[in-house]
C-alpha cells in the first residue's frame, strides 16, 4: 500500500513526497484507520519501524486550524532527546500547514517556554517533569486536550515518572483519545491500560521481544573491564565496516570510564552522552555522531529509547543489559530502514544470567565468537570488580567483639556512680516538673 491510498490530505502527501516516503510501514498502515476512528490504541512494534509517524500522521490529519491558545494534542516522552526528535518529525510533516508545536523539557529557561505557551500552541511534546512545572504555574491548561500520546511508556515508568504520568491521566478531560506506543509491554503497563484506557485496540506488528531480522547478533565472553576495552579497541581498529558505532553502558559512571579510555586511544573519534551532561553537551554529542564527524558514541540506555539515529553500522553492548527489553531497545539502534546492522555484546561471568534471560525471551541463542588471539587478556581488575572484603568480626552475632585500644582508660571510681533516685533527686525532679507546667501555662 502507498501513502496515497490512506486517507491523507494534500499537505501531508506533499510533505511525505518531499521526504521520499512512498509506502507506510506495517504499524503505520494498521494504526492509521483505528486512530482516525477515535478509538484508544496500544501500539506495540519493534524499534525502528516508524511508530512516531504511526501516531503523528492521523493526528495531523484530524487537526483543524484554530487560533486558540491552549493545546489540543499532548505527547509525553521520557527524555529530552526524544522530545527534540519528535518535534523535528512534526516540523517535517507540517511543512505545508500552519500547525503550531512546542517542545517542553527541562534544562532550559522555563520563562521562555511560558511565553511560547502563552502565545498559543496546538501540539505540545514534553517530558513529565517540565510539564508538571508549567502546569503548576497555571499558565499551561490541559482542559482542551483531545488526543494524548504516551511514547516509550516502559522507560517512563522505569525512570520514576509513574506518579506524574498517572496524575496527568487522571486530570485530563474524560472525552479524549489516548494512544500508547512502545516496543515492549509488561504487567505494569497493562495495569495502567486497564484503568485509564477505554476499550483500546491493541496493534501488535511483531511478537513481543522479537529482534529485527536485519540485525546480526554475536557475543564475546570477556572476563573484565580492561579486557573489554582491549577487545573494543581491536574491533574498532581492524573492522573497516565499523563506521558509525554506538557503545552502550548500563551506568553513567561506566560510560564516563569507557569514554575516558577510548578518548586516549581514538582522540578525534569519540563522544559521550548521558543524563549528567548539560543539554548543550548532549545535543552536540548527538549532532556530531549523527552527522558522522564522530565515529563512536558512548551512551547510557537513554539513547536506546526511541531516538532515530540513521545509519548506525554497529551497536556494542559493553555490558550486558539486565533486562531483555533493554537489550532489544539497544540493538534496535542498528539495522533500521531495511539496512543491515550488527550487534555485539561483551559478556562476563556475572552477566551470563542476563544472557540466558535475553535468549529465552527471543527464543534464539546469540552466537558466540572466539576471542581474537591479538587481544590481551588483562588480569587487572577495577575497584568495582575487586571482591568486597567483609569484616568477619562483625558477622559474629550476640558477641561483644570490641577490643579496647592502647589509649583506652577506665573511668575513675567517682565517675562510675549511678543516680538511683534518692530523696534529693526526687525533689530536684519535682522542681523541674513545676517549671515545665509553668512554661506550658504561659
Amino acid at each position: 500500500m502507498s501513502f496515497e491510498k490512506l486517507n491523507l490530505n494534500k499537505p501531508l502527501l506533499n510533505a511525505l513526497n518531499d521526504l521520499g516516503y512512498i509506502e507506510p510501514t506495517p504499524i503505520q498502515e494498521r494504526a492509521f484507520p483505528v486512530i482516525m476512528s477515535g478509538r484508544d490504541v496500544i501500539g506495540i512494534a519493534q524499534t525502528g519501524t516508524g511508530k512516531t509517524f504511526a501516531y503523528l500522521l492521523p493526528i495531523l490529519r484530524n487537526l483543524k486550524y484554530s487560533d486558540q491558545r491552549h493545546p489540543r494534542v499532548l505527547v509525553i516522552v521520557p527524555t529530552r532527546e526524544l522530545v527534540l526528535q519528535i518535534v523535528k518529525e512534526i516540523e517535517k510533516l507540517s511543512t505545508y500547514t500552519s500547525t503550531r508545536f512546542l517542545a517542553i523539557y527541562g534544562g532550559t529557561n522555563i520563562n521562555t517556554q511560558k511565553q511560547l505557551v502563552y502565545n498559543g500552541v496546538d501540539i505540545i511534546v514534553a517530558t513529565p517533569g517540565r510539564l508538571v512545572d508549567l502546569a503548576l504555574t497555571g499558565l499551561l491548561r490541559l482542559k482542551d486536550i483531545k488526543q494524548m500520546v504516551i511514547d516509550e511508556v516502559d522507560q517512563m515508568l522505569s525512570l520514576g515518572f509513574r506518579q506524574q504520568l498517572l496524575s496527568f491521566l487522571e486530570t485530563m478531560p474524560n472525552k479524549r483519545q489516548t494512544l500508547m506506543f512502545s516496543a515492549t509491554m509488561n504487567e505494569e503497563i497493562e495495569a495502567v491500560v486497564a484503568k485509564y484506557f477505554y476499550e483500546p485496540e491493541k496493534i501488535e506488528v511483531n511478537p513481543h521481544g522479537t529482534p529485527l531480522e536485519k540485525i546480526i547478533q554475536v557475543c564475546y565472553h570477556v572476563p573484565n573491564f580492561n579486557t573489554k576495552l582491549n577487545l573494543l579497541e581491536y574491533l574498532l581498529k581492524t573492522d573497516d565496516s565499523m563506521n558509525k558505532v554506538l557503545v552502550f553502558t548500563g551506568t553513567k559512571k561506566l560510560a564516563d570510564n569507557v569514554f575516558d579510555q577510548l578518548k586516549q586511544r581514538f582522540p578525534d573519534d569519540v563522544v559521550v552522552i548521558h543524563s549528567n551532561l548539560s543539554q548543550t553537551a548532549r545535543i552536540n554529542s548527538l549532532k556530531q555522531f549523527h552527522e558522522g564527524t564522530k565515529r563512536v558514541l558512548v551512551a547510557t540506555d537513554i539513547v536506546a529509547r526511541g531516538l532515530d539515529i540513521t545509519d548506525v553500522s554497529h551497536v556494542i553492548n559493553f555490558d550486558t543489559p539486565e533486562t531483555p527489553e533493554d537489550y532489544i531497545h539497544r540493538i534496535g539502534r542498528t539495522g533500521r530502514a531495511n539496512k543491515d546492522g550488527v550487534a555485539i555484546t561483551f559478556i562476563n561471568e556475572a552477566e551470563l544470567e542476563f544472557q540466558v534471560s535475553i535468549e529465552t525471551m527471543m527464543n534464539k541463542a546469540i552466537p558466540y565468537e572466539s576471542m581474537p588471539e591479538e587481544v590481551v587478556i588483562s588480569k587487572m581488575l577495577t575497584d568495582d570488580e575487586l571482591p568486597k572484603m567483609v569484616d568477619k568480626i562483625k558477622q559474629k552475632k550476640g558477641k561483644d567483639t570490641h577490643v579496647p585500644g592502647p589509649a583506652f582508660h577506665e573511668k575513675k571510681l567517682k565517675n562510675k556512680k549511678v543516680n538511683l533516685g534518692g530523696p534529693a533527686q526526687k525533689e530536684k525532679l519535682k522542681g523541674k516538673d513545676a517549671k515545665i507546667r509553668t512554661y506550658r501555662r504561659n
